[in-house]
């Protein structure tokens, strides 16, 4: 059996309903989310949760030339996790876009506490596949796929864990032919664990 993953990506508070950059229902990504971290540290496997950490000037907000309202500033209520992600014991958190010059979409260009990014936190623990979900479809859940896949794991995107910005309509599912169009397997998180 390959080993598993679990990346949970962006899930803070100013992505979800009340925040700064609210994704339409992002915290109805938190429920399966929640089932598949308790199934996967109940395995022994890792469990990673990424996450925005702006600094409070950068070119990533309107105000400097970027296209996005100020959000998930570091040590900001807005850049913390929703209140309702369970984080199991041991999950290891990565930082991105935590540079003035950084965007910091895709999960692979941020990095852990003590240093390591998350190719190598993987590497390290032995992982072949990752389970992805998380927000926000279109900007940085189809990023860090898109990554993952290049740096050759194999990818499932837990399609009831995923919700978009959607600046047009049909971006969500745009990204979704994207990244399974890269090798991506899209599927119910509860068909997810089932295979676990």
């Amino acid at each position: 059996m390959l080993q598993t993953a679990l990346l949970i990506v962006d899930v803070q508070n100013d992505f979800c309903p009340g925040g700064a950059l609210a994704v339409n229902e992002g915290d109805q990504v938190i429920p399966p989310l929640n089932r598949v971290a308790e199934a996967i540290a109940q395995r022994g496997g890792l469990v990673l949760a990424s996450r925005d950490w702006h600094p409070r000037e950068t070119k990533h907000f309107a105000a400097f030339g970027g296209k996005w309202p100020v959000h998930c500033v570091q040590n900001t209520q807005g850049a913390a996790f929703h209140p309702g992600l369970k984080l199991p014991d041991g999950a290891i958190v990565i930082s991105k876009g935590s540079g003035s010059e950084d965007d910091g979409y895709s999960a692979f260009e941020g990095r852990a506490d003590d240093g390591k990014t998350l190719h190598e936190i993987l590497q390290a623990h032995g992982v072949q596949r990752l389970l992805v979900g998380g927000l926000a479809t279109d900007y940085c859940v189809r990023a860090s796929v898109q990554d993952a896949l290049k740096h050759g794991y194999e990818v499932t995107v837990l399609t009831d864990a995923i919700r978009g910005v959607n600046l047009q309509p049909d971006d969500s599912e745009c990204a979704l032919e994207e990244m399974q169009a890269a090798g991506a397997r899209l599927m119910h998180s509860a068909d997810a664990l089932r295979e676990l």
